[in-house]
């Protein structure tokens, strides 16, 4: 709604009328003055006093309108948008309300049949799973909350927190729209928080008597993840010089295997000036939707000269080594995500003197139905501007160190291993107005389960820079925060990470290798300072005082040669209690080797060898869920609705 000001030809010896509709025209003959006497015009207070009403009420109605903008999304209005499935034909489409703390959900069942599962659970399994589940006996239809127990096996949920909205036919297939509160205090059901969220689903192709009748083996089902809880930022103004580049890689045939990762190099023009990336987008081939999993742009190290070009496999024994010197992201996409913009006063500079020319392109392709003989030419379309803005963004490696010397056991549920970066290297490398962390990416390897990144000043947790409680190495994005975290010199930013090593026989060291193991976060900030790594890794005197003392307490002699890397000493350990817990224990309060680095990979002068850990004296209290209370008695398990006769394909 816009108002305007309209000035129309005042009364003699008063104000001219303000608001009144174009056109209109304004009679007071009826209004007296005391008099008695007719007056062409009110008295000056009266018109002040009405110019005043109407005034205010046209301020109420903007505020309101606001107001109501500002609450909760139209329930027919869903900007996010995922396949559920390969081959589409499962739609999720969803939309956020903050203030109502509630999701609504669309769902479009192209094919529909005889129902469909679908829910949330802890890792994308169908055991203890939260449920909303649609079913139908071949007659009639239903809709209720459920919940699956450790077998799997279905139970109508006592609280329905699934809320249906909507049902219809239309020539596309059959929408579903309901809702779900983020927390609803029900023991059954999943909390919906931040960071990724395993979505599964499931087709039942033949009617079933009962929601008990449902077997969850027998049907076709998979697994989704997405981030449901999309941060609620405007969109800045880009600018109007802004040009577009797109990195994609040229018809790549689709390997017929469940997983492939494609290398694709790209050169950019000689003598390309500096510029500012503001946003990116993907930019999928279309039919190819559900495939194409993740994508990522790197730029190559400036040291080099020149890079071989090449497109295939990234695991390919073909692939030039120097292509591992291409790292340092530019932009990230994974499935689910929309449009990455950068803040108005930051762009990310790429071009120019110091820069390298050669970008490489990723592309992870999930392809679990081995289509054969598809075709792809997707990638990530720049947007950037010559015009540099206020602020060049940085990213900045934060965790641990890619070495050996950090471990996990074999056997483990969730080990914990923590990466610091201290006050003494933030007071050295920040500037003292300190910087300001607007996005972030987590990143670990096939183990990791949760991360945190927490920033700490003065010895107390302060916030959350970023969590991800259900974490998946198979799906990573760089995402926008909620709000921006200020950094200052003299800050801590410790992150954590949840490791699960239960299918392995062997440690898990750190290192670059796919079955190695990370811990980092990589956050984009502003303005661009020469830290580009902070991160740590326990003392390896004091790691190799550990592999004597196992060896002093077990019976098995632990390869202790000076040849005997430190991967085949923990290699040699025999995973007992003991060597756990002191293997944990010395995590916990070993003195750590900092790694203070600028982007040429050179250390900031300090001494940063035998660094004590940070000191935290006060923690950040565990949030509780708050529940939405209940309006009205809640809907009568199952929902009987009217899709017509259901009939088999």
């Amino acid at each position: 709604m816009q108002l305007r000001s309209i000035t129309y030809p005042a009364c003699p010896g008063g104000p001219a009328h303000k608001w009144q509709k174009p056109g209109a025209r304004a009679s007071f003959s009826s209004m007296q003055t005391t008099g008695n006497k007719r007056s062409p015009c009110p008295s000056f207070r009266l018109r002040e006093v009405a110019s005043m009403y109407f005034t205010m009420i046209m301020v109420f109605l903007v505020i309101l309108v606001v107001a109501l903008q500002g609450t909760a999304p139209r329930e027919n209005y869903f900007p996010y948008k995922v396949p559920l499935d390969p081959q589409s034909f499962l739609e999720l489409s969803w939309n956020v309300s903050y203030p109502e703390q509630v999701v609504h959900f669309q769902l479009l069942v192209k094919e529909p049949k005889f129902g469909l599962l679908f829910g949330m659970s802890d890792r994308g399994e169908f055991e203890n799973a939260d449920l909303a589940v649609l079913w139908s006996d071949g007659h009639s239809s239903y809709f209720g909350d459920a919940w699956s127990d450790e077998k799997g096996q279905l139970h109508m949920d006592s609280q329905q927190d699934y809320q249906l909205l909507k049902a219809h036919r239309t020539p596309e297939g059959l929408y579903l729209v309901f809702k779900r509160a983020f927390s609803t205090c029900d023991p059954k059901d999943y909390l919906i928080e931040d960071g990724t969220v395993h979505l599964i689903y499931g087709i039942l192709e033949k009617p079933v008597r009962s929601l008990q009748a449902i077997n969850i083996s027998a049907i076709h089902k998979g697994l989704q993840r997405v981030q449901l809880l999309k941060p609620n930022i405007s969109t800045p103004e880009l600018p109007r010089d802004m040009k577009t580049m797109e990195i994609r890689a040229p018809d790549v045939v689709i390997p017929s295997q469940e997983t492939t990762y494609w290398c694709y190099m790209v050169e950019l023009p000689d003598s390309f000036p500096r510029h500012h990336i503001v946003m990116y987008e993907p930019v999928i081939t279309t039919g190819n939707e559900a495939i194409v999993h993740h994508m990522e742009v790197f730029q190559c190290a400036a040291e080099f000269d020149s890079f071989p070009h090449y497109n295939g496999p990234c695991d390919s024994k073909m692939k030039p080594d120097r292509l591992n010197f291409c790292r340092h992201v530019l932009a990230a996409w994974a499935m689910g995500a929309q449009a990455f913009y950068y803040p108005e006063e930051a762009g990310l500079a790429f071009g120019g003197p110091g820069s390298s020319k050669y970008l490489r392109l990723e592309i992870h392709y999930h392809n679990p139905l081995v289509f054969k003989g598809r075709h792809d030419s997707s990638g990530i379309r720049l947007y950037y501007t010559a015009t540099l803005r206020r602020y060049d963004a940085g990213i900045m490696e934060l965790g641990l160190v890619y070495t050996p010397v950090m471990a996990i056991p074999p056997g483990e549920a969730g080990f914990l291993l923590n990466g610091y970066c201290t006050d003494k290297c933030t007071q050295l490398a920040l500037p003292p107005a300190g910087i300001h962390i607007f996005a972030s990416q987590l990143h670990t390897h096939l183990t990791g389960r949760k991360v945190v990144t927490i920033l700490s000043r003065e010895g107390r947790e302060r916030e959350v820079v970023n969590a991800d409680n259900h974490y998946s190495p198979h799906f990573q994005e760089i995402r926008m925060l909620k709000k921006v975290v200020s950094v200052f010199p003299g800050d801590v930013l410790i992150t954590t990470c949840m490791y699960n090593t239960e299918d392995r026989n062997q440690a898990t060291v750190g290192g670059f290798s796919i079955t190695d193991e990370m811990c980092v976060n990589y956050v984009h900030y502003y303005p661009q300072t020469q830290l580009e790594l902070c991160k740590s890794a326990v003392d390896s005197g004091y790691l190799h005082r550990y592999f004597n003392l196992v060896n002093r307490f077990n019976d098995e002699e632990i390869c202790m040669c000076p040849q005997a890397s430190v991967t085949q000493q923990f290699s040699s350990i025999p995973w007992n209690a003991f060597n756990r817990d002191v293997l944990k224990s010395l995590y916990d309060f070993a003195p750590i080797s900092m790694h203070c680095n600028k982007s040429s990979a050179v250390r900031f002068p300090g001494e940063w060898e035998k660094q004590p850990l940070p000191r935290i004296t006060r923690v950040l209290p565990e949030s509780a869920p708050s529940c939405q209370p209940a309006l009205g008695p809640p809907p009568a398990p199952p929902a009987l609705i009217n899709l017509g006769r259901v009939k088999a394909e």
